[in-house]
């Protein structure tokens, strides 16, 4: 709300963009709030950095989420963002458990198959690059 997020994110783009061969963007996520609610709260106008949506992120090759803090959780607008990007689980594998007695599906099971060779072998790479 004040731009302290806004000022980091721009010195990693600063970094990231020193790379050769990188560019980077900054984006950021909608607002949740109205505009009655930001002016009583005497919220500084929004900053003229383009606004996500979920379909974005499939451009990219990789990410640096930031974001303030309300007690110690993410933004409600971050959080709003995570929920819209897609019908299955942002966060990598799941399953839901019920009242125990449901094991993970065989989907599930392979999705959390795939998550784990997936993020080992970018794992590798990135230490192979070291």
């Amino acid at each position: 709300m004040y731009g302290h997020v806004e000022k980091l994110a721009e010195e990693i783009q600063k970094g990231a963009a020193s790379v050769e061969g990188v560019e980077a963007k900054l984006w950021q996520v909608s607002e949740t709030l109205s505009e009655e609610i930001l002016g009583k709260m005497s919220a500084p106008p929004k900053s003229d950095v383009p606004v996500i949506t979920p379909n974005d992120l499939a451009e990219a090759d990789g990410f640096v989420f930031g974001f303030p803090t309300r007690f110690g959780m993410m933004s409600a607008q971050f959080k709003a963002f995570l929920d819209a990007t897609g019908g299955g689980s942002p966060y990598g594998a799941g399953t839901y458990a019920g009242d125990g007695s449901r094991m993970p599906s065989e989907l599930e099971l392979a999705q959390a198959f795939h998550q784990g060779k997936y993020i080992a072998g970018i794992t590798k790479k990135l230490k192979a690059a070291a």
